[in-house]
């Protein structure tokens, strides 16, 4: 039977303490124990349903990770206060000095900052590869190897990860894979093909309201239960803990992503097709010219689309700022980072979200200065949107007027 994300998260239903129909916030930063050999028991992980330190876990906390757990297909999970809180607990887990890590070349800048910049300091080395060749990745394995990290769909040049293959070769040579989804959710469910362990930034679309950041870890119990420890978890001892307000809020959002993903995938698909069409460099899993497209269509849950990401190339960075000036003074969106917003976001990442990538590496991986990264909000009436837009790339003499197009 079909994975279906979406049926696993409306499935849950949770209680608050007077019968609410949401679970009720522990708005506590310690809990109290009726006698002191449980609060010893708590310490030591043998006290199951008890609560000692928010920074170790709150019920809010729970709640919401179980949620993003059912969501991926994963046994549970572990939420967090950023992204990034996600990513480098988990890969300080699983790495000791000496070890090496085989990374996608298109990452977050944040993530390529701490692989390249700061793992190094404790003898961690990362090769970044061009990960949608299984060939070169595999090559790149040696005896220390021990993670393979990538995203599902890459930020910022929508690069399709193989999850399936990456997987095999994993498992063929003992790594574990692990999965940054945040670009995919509900569309791509990298656990069902065999990732290890599947990471977003719930900062994204998983919230989809730009009012908080925070992140999430999915993966097996043994795994999360390491991570927790406190002893020596990195996610405990690291300190990395969501607020149990934020949890609550994000657990809400989470119930309508289904709908919003289809909207974004929709108005993306939409965008993508009228800017090829108008002669853009434009890239989109969606598209057939996408070099992984049928790869996309393979791996994906197909009722949420390919997403709401794309990217159209204008040639120039000033072009790139003219534009998306221009298109934020029209009110058609905001010249920001992230993604997942109502309102469409865009921003040039090599000097914005990429910029932690040296200039010379992002000319190695086709990440040119015009490129525009746009977060397709959730627009009612897209075609009005593409003929504002296109408007301010005539203006811009960005494409050619079409006087047959109406643009009133």
């Amino acid at each position: 039977m079909a994975f279906k994300p979406a049926n696993n998260i409306q499935d849950l239903q949770y209680f608050g303490e007077f019968g609410g129909v949401n679970p009720s916030i522990s708005d506590s930063s310690t809990y109290t124990f009726l006698s002191a050999k449980t609060m010893f028991d708590t310490f030591e992980g043998n006290a199951d349903g008890c609560y000692l330190y928010s920074r170790h876990s709150t019920p809010s906390n729970l709640y919401l990770g179980e949620a993003l757990a059912a969501m991926e297909g994963t046994e549970t999970a572990n939420v967090s206060a950023s992204g990034m809180g996600a990513i480098t607990p988990v890969i300080m887990q699983l790495c000791s000095a000496g070890d090496h890590i085989i990374s996608s070349r298109t990452i977050y800048g944040g993530t390529y900052a701490f692989l390249k910049n700061f793992t190094p300091k404790f003898n961690i080395e990362t090769s970044f590869v061009d990960i949608t060749k299984l060939n070169i990745v595999e090559n790149a394995i040696n005896k220390n190897t021990k993670i393979i990290y990538c995203e599902s769909v890459s930020n910022p040049l929508l690069e399709v990860a193989d999850i399936r293959g990456l997987a095999e070769l994993a498992k063929k040579y003992n790594l574990k894979l692990i999965v940054d989804n945040t670009f995919s959710p509900l569309s791509i469910s990298p656990a069902v093909l065999g990732a290890d362990i599947v990471i977003h930034s719930l900062t994204k679309f998983i919230n989809g309201s730009s009012d908080t950041v925070g992140g999430v870890v999915c993966g097996t119990q043994n795994f999360i239960d390491e991570l927790r420890n406190v002893n020596d978890g990195a996610s405990m001892l690291m300190g990395s803990t969501m607020d149990s307000l934020r949890a609550a809020s994000i657990l809400k959002n989470l119930r309508t992503l289904h709908i919003r993903m289809q909207q974004h995938s929709k108005n993306g698909m939409y965008l993508a097709k009228k800017f090829e069409a108008d002669g853009l460099k434009t890239v989109y899993p969606g598209l057939k010219s996408h070099p992984s497209h049928k790869l996309f269509k393979s791996m994906m849950n197909e009722a949420y689309g390919f997403g709401g990401m794309l990217t159209i190339d204008v040639g120039s960075l000033e072009k790139a700022n003219e534009l998306m000036e221009l298109m934020q003074n029209r009110n058609l969106g905001y010249l920001a980072v992230s993604l997942g917003f109502y309102k469409t976001l865009f921003s040039a990442p090599g000097s914005s979200t990429s910029s932690e990538i040296p200039e010379n590496e992002q000319k190695e991986i086709g990440l040119s200065n015009g490129l525009i990264r746009f977060s397709i909000g959730l627009d009612a009436d897209i075609e009005r949107t593409y003929k504002m837009m296109r408007k301010c790339m005539e203006e811009l003499n960005i494409i050619n007027s079409k006087k047959e197009i109406d643009l009133v």
